[in-house]
């Protein structure tokens, strides 16, 4: 697996923070992601811990949850079928 989700949490709470709900809930989706194959297909490149968080870091603002938002609407928007990744719904409890 080319993403490795531990470090990815780590990462993403380090760099965003909000905390380890909602990293965890943007792993899941980068883990379905990569699994999916769509990215690599698309981007032409493995989906791995290092892509998401540059890409991520582009947002223009937010935690991990509103910034893995942005990015997958811009996937939806250049290549489209990547809403099933977005995160519809996170209700933080810390």
């Amino acid at each position: 697996m080319f993403i490795d989700p531990a470090r990815l949490e780590r990462r993403l709470r380090e760099e965003f923070g909000d905390g380890e709900g909602a990293s965890r809930v943007v792993v899941r989706q980068a883990v379905d992601l990569a699994d999916s194959g769509q990215y690599q297909a698309d981007a032409g490149t493995t989906l791995t811990n290092d892509v998401v968080l540059e890409e991520l870091a582009d947002a223009p603002d937010g935690g991990p949850t509103e910034r893995w938002n942005w990015w997958i609407g811009s996937l939806e928007a250049a290549y489209g079928g990547y809403g099933r990744f977005g995160i519809q719904q996170y209700r933080s409890t810390e």
